[in-house]
């Protein structure tokens, strides 16, 4: 897994349950779409879906790896939407409280109330100032659930470096998205993604204009290989794909697709509960 000579950075990731990740760099600490709910549980999400009550019941079989408690310092919340309960739940919320958070445009006018909420557009660049440095964060177009909000986000900073042709050197948390190779190319020509944090497990929503009743709405396995190919990005970290009934690739199965596509030596694998080393 070579990396740039330019990236002088150290990267850490805590993988906590789902798309809730502790994201450390040099110090500085983000965490990712919080949900802490106790497991297992059932939400009826039929409203969501315009279905009857029960029609469309979410179910969740694994709790957190480790409790709000037992976290530490967090300088930043990357929230990629904040109205599904696998990416933000009532027990996660208590993180938003007096941190700054980075969401999409409708989920800043929800958590209006929360003070430290930041609204991104696709491709708009916010400055902030963690641990002394500067940093850039950039939205990244999300296509999820038809009528949502979603957002990605490109991380920079000094540290991090720029490629001999110019472009910065990012870390790259996908959100909940399908695979999009336009926003994709447009990523690889103005950026060089040194890390991408993808959210994976081919999930499924109902949809009752599809033909089989189902839409997909977060990547699977090889869309994963294509986004890796189209990036040209050095690390895929892979989570999102275990405990909730709507996911239909395990770990498993990503494995197996990644070792064909002949990626295995570019795939970092996060253990829950335990702090990995990227870089």
């Amino acid at each position: 897994m070579a990396v740039p000579a330019s990236f002088k950075s150290k990267v850490a990731i805590t993988h906590i349950t789902t798309a809730t990740a502790i994201l450390e760099f040099d110090g500085v600490t983000f965490i990712t779409d919080p949900i802490f709910d106790d497991a297992p549980q059932d939400y009826d999400l039929s409203h969501l879906a315009g279905m009857k009550p029960g029609e469309f019941v979410l179910s969740v079989t694994e709790g957190p790896k480790l409790s709000i408690k037992q976290l530490p310092v967090i300088d930043a919340v990357l929230l990629s939407h904040e109205d599904h309960v696998d990416n933000l739940d009532q027990t996660g919320r208590q993180l938003l409280l007096g941190r700054q958070v980075i969401t999409t445009p409708d989920g800043a006018r929800n958590l209006y109330d929360y003070p430290g909420v930041f609204a991104i557009q696709p491709w708009q660049t916010l400055d902030f100032h963690f641990g002394g440095e500067e940093w850039k964060v950039t939205g990244t177009p999300c296509v999820h659930v038809p009528g949502g909000e979603v957002t990605g986000f490109l991380l920079h900073k000094d540290s991090f470096g720029v490629q001999p042709d110019g472009r910065p050197n990012v870390f790259y948390f996908t959100g909940d998205t399908i695979l999009l190779e336009e926003e994709l190319e447009k990523i690889r020509k103005q950026y060089h993604v040194v890390v991408a944090l993808a959210n994976l497990g081919q999930a499924m929503s109902p949809d009752p204009n599809s033909p089989t009743g189902f839409s997909q709405i977060t990547m699977g396995g090889k869309d994963a290989v294509r986004m890796l190919e189209i990036l040209g990005a050095d690390i895929l970290v892979p989570m999102h794909f275990e405990s909730w009934s709507h996911f239909t690739q395990n770990g498993e199965a990503l494995k197996n697709i990644f070792r064909d596509a002949g990626i295995a030596d570019k795939v970092k694998w996060l253990t829950s509960g335990a702090r990995t080393t990227i870089i």
